[in-house]
């Protein structure tokens, strides 16, 4: 396996938008644990912000139709 390839394997999840948000937050309540002097409230606040938004991508991800037979397909051929 060549370098490069082992670079794009490792990098390949950070296309996903929850992997790049739950980074993103970990990363915050890591730098107020190591001794970064911030505010509670900008922590809870970014901790928030960030579960919101795996919580939406998530719901926006659950309501797409995957392909052949899912629900839009079936509710549009039963006339629901």
């Amino acid at each position: 396996m060549s370098f490069l390839s082992v670079i794009r394997r490792a990098v390949s999840p950070l296309r996903s938008r929850k992997v790049r948000v739950a980074l993103a937050t970990v990363l915050a309540a890591f730098l107020v644990e190591y001794g970064w002097s911030v505010r509670e409230e900008l922590i809870y606040t970014i901790l928030g912000v960030g579960t919101a938004l795996i919580v939406g991508i998530a719901h926006e991800d659950a309501g797409r139709p995957t392909g052949a037979g899912s629900l839009g397909e079936l509710s549009s051929k039963s006339g629901v």
